[in-house]
């Protein structure tokens, strides 16, 4: 053992060697024997904490043994126990299972290593390698030669650690704090998140504050937290992962007050699920009551943490609408400025914002609407199937909180209540992702807020579009066409999106290149270049059919034909070699064509590029488990005739006597009779004696006409098929007709 100017020389030493290598793997060779001589000892290790693991790996060892030793962190080791409790030990004798009883009551010796070699361990001494504060490997010096390790050693060593802790702490890996990576990967600014930390109460807080102003997705803040604490992100994966079964004596309430989930695999391995991993105290209480000896650390967000334990919070199933409203009616009444500041972080304003999103999703909504009154509650309504529903009631003094909540998760302007603002919101529900666009419009009553769910997932099979058989073989020989512009009409919330998504769907092969521009981007299909439009920045549909043309696609989606620019630029790129698909807002496919001459258009050009116009409505069909069956009356067919056509009625080879299905009611479909919807259609193909007429701009009814015989049907004929197909019932019909 040296003196203490003889440790500070081979301190300096070992600095200097330090400096002259890159990586502790390239100096370890040299280091090993100075540190040895350094303490007077046998043999050392050096455990690397592994990134994503919950275990410690010694590379850097002494030993002939070339197998690569693991220990997982937890007391079942020594080195683990240093690791989980980032504090030094000094083991006398390790075989002495008292004294390692004194420091925790499972801390083991790990001997197994000892008995697969001829070498005995009496003495070891362990320290964790930490750098600012963070744990990222332990140093193991074992066996001094002359006697046992003392308080001298251990000072000697902890130098030595700060040392190896500064100088590889890349290597060895780990971060300052639990978000340090989001400010390394740019994705947040460290002023921004220091802000959200120094103002929010805990840390489940800032959490939630991260994900709805910060807009950090849950991902990027779980992978932040497992390379800070260096073990697993568990997201909320209830098909992967449940409640481990066991007789603990760990109750529910305890679980939720520390943010703890014990998890099982599909194996039936158990899982510490934790917001806070490096709470050791924490898991040896839980360890202690769960009374298992084998088990693995994860970290996870504590609103996901929550939904495992089926409590409320964040993301979270956030209670039963009517508890909060209960929770919120019993709340005294406030001032407007305190009502205001309830929208960052009252758990009430929050769960019943997230009330509202998740009743919609399971309703299947396709729009919310909060709609301030002048003297009175606000209404919350939804759009199901197409018809507006009053859902529940808001206090009159929480109004400005649930809007001013709303805007935070969608990044608006939560001071600026005079003019409209558009932006866009996310939250998960079973474990997807759910897009809800959001505009806030200002009334004389206050701000009124309208979301619109967004499609999730991938595109509707084509055959899924309820389409006649007539109109499907049609529409397949028209995008079969190697180029030219087909057009889906229909006004807002006909499902033309679906269509177009449909057709490309159909499309799609590995031969073809597809190119989309769309505002926004609702539903994703892989194989397609995807592109989401932004007027506000110039970035127009006619600007990006533009680049388009010079990425050599063989298919361009233009989501809407808004103006005379981007109607032309589809006209050039169809007549140019490529298919156009696109859609406009006109109520059928013969007024489209006047609609686009009106615009300026060459009536040439266009005749010659169109290939189709598809218009559809979206109407409501029957729940299929409560439909009956009846005998139509007379006035129902002379209805049905007169509503077809009497040159056409004859296609349909109505029955005698006609059965036909309406609505009854029952509780799947809410006493409503009807459940779900399913689109009507109007196809008009460009044939030689329309295209003349085109040539000529004829009047609508005498294109109607001509494309009548040409093969379309009408939008209410079409719906006249789905009444005979079981699929609706006349009222529909007349919805569609506009009641004639």
């Amino acid at each position: 053992m040296l003196g203490t100017s003889g440790h500070q020389q081979a301190l300096d030493q070992i600095s200097s060697l330090l400096r002259s290598h890159s990586s502790l793997m390239d100096a370890y060779q040299s280091l090993e024997p100075m540190i040895l001589k350094l303490f007077g000892a046998g043999r050392m290790s050096i455990f690397q904490r592994r990134r994503q693991h919950q275990d410690l790996v010694a590379r850097f060892k002494t030993g002939k043994e070339t197998l690569e030793i693991k220990v997982p962190i937890s007391p079942m080791s020594i080195a683990g126990y240093v690791a989980l409790s980032q504090l030094p030990l000094m083991i006398a004798d390790p075989y002495d299972a008292a004294e390692l009883q004194q420091i925790h009551p499972r801390l083991r010796f790990a001997d197994k290593f000892d008995k697969t070699s001829d070498f005995k361990t009496d003495s070891i001494l362990c320290l964790p390698i930490l750098n600012a504060g963070v744990m990222m490997g332990v140093m193991q010096i074992i066996n001094k030669q002359n006697g046992k390790f003392d308080d001298q050693d251990l000072e000697l060593a902890k130098e030595l650690t700060a040392i190896l802790g500064n100088k590889f702490r890349y290597e060895l890996g780990g971060t300052n704090g639990p978000f340090d990576l989001l400010v390394h990967q740019q994705a947040v600014t460290e002023k921004a998140l220091k802000d959200v930390i120094d103002t929010s109460q805990d840390h489940r807080h800032a959490v939630q504050r991260m994900i709805s102003e910060l807009r950090l997705s849950e991902e990027l803040i779980g992978n932040s937290l497992s390379i800070h604490y260096q073990v697993p992100f568990v997201p909320f994966l209830p098909d992967k992962y449940h409640l481990y079964q066991s007789d603990s004596r760990l109750n529910l309430s305890y679980l939720k007050r520390n943010f703890v989930a014990v998890l099982a695999d599909v194996r039936d391995k158990p899982i510490v699920l934790m917001a806070e991993p490096n709470n050791a105290a924490l898991l040896m209480e839980i360890e202690s009551a769960l009374g298992i000896d084998s088990y693995d650390i994860a970290v996870g967000l504590p609103n996901q943490i929550m939904q495992y334990l089926g409590g409320g919070g964040g993301g979270a199933a956030p209670g039963e609408m009517s508890e909060i409203l209960d929770e919120i009616g019993s709340s005294v009444e406030e001032s407007e400025d305190q009502v205001d500041e309830l929208s960052d972080d009252a758990p009430a304003v929050v769960r019943l914002v997230s009330r509202i999103l998740h009743d919609a999703k399971r309703l299947n909504a396709s729009d919310i609407h909060i709609d301030p009154e002048k003297s009175g509650p606000t209404r919350v309504r939804m759009r199901v199937d197409g018809v507006c529903r009053d859902m529940n009631q808001i206090p009159q003094s929480h109004h400005s909180a649930v809007i001013a909540r709303i805007k935070i998760m969608s990044n608006l302007n939560i001071a600026e209540k005079r003019v409209p603002q558009d932006g866009k919101l996310a939250f998960k529900m079973s474990g997807q992702t759910v897009e809800v666009r959001v505009a806030t419009i200002p009334t004389v009553a206050g701000e009124g807020v309208v979301m619109r769910i967004l499609a999730a997932g991938g595109a509707m099979p084509i055959e899924k579009m309820n389409m006649s058989l007539a109109n499907m073989e049609r529409l397949e020989g028209m995008i079969q066409k190697p180029h030219g512009i087909l057009l889906v009409v229909g006004p807002t919330g006909s499902g033309k999106t679906t269509t177009l998504h449909a057709i490309l769907g159909y499309l799609n092969t590995p031969e073809k290149k597809i190119w989309t521009a769309e505002d926004p981007v609702e539903i994703t299909q892989p194989g397609l270049q995807q592109v989401q439009v932004s007027p506000k920045i110039g970035f127009t549909f006619a600007n990006a059919l533009r680049a388009f043309l010079r990425a050599d696609p063989d298919i361009i989606l233009i989501g809407e034909m808004r103006d005379k620019e981007t109607a032309h630029a589809g006209i050039e790129a169809s007549l140019t070699g490529h298919l156009v698909l696109s859609t406009l807002h006109t109520n059928s496919a013969p007024e489209t064509i006047t609609r686009l001459l009106d615009l300026g258009l060459d009536p040439v050009n266009f005749s010659d590029a169109c290939v189709g116009i598809l218009a559809q409505r979206l109407i409501r069909t029957l729940c299929g488990k409560c439909k009956e069956k009846y005998q139509a009356s007379d006035d129902e067919i002379a209805f049905i005739e007169r509503q077809y056509g009497h040159e056409f009625v004859g296609e349909l080879k109505l029955s005698k006597p006609l059965q036909l299905y309406r609505a009854k009611g029952c509780d799947e479909c809410g006493d409503t009779g009807y459940r779900g919807r399913t689109g009507v259609h109007e196809l008009l193909g460009m044939t030689p004696a329309l295209r003349s007429m085109v040539y000529k701009e004829a009047s609508v009814a005498d294109m109607k006409e001509q494309a009548m015989n040409d093969g379309m049907r009408t939008l209410v004929q079409d719906a006249i098929y789905k009444v005979l197909k079981g699929d609706t019932d006349l009222a529909q019909v007349q919805i569609v007709g506009g009641g004639d």
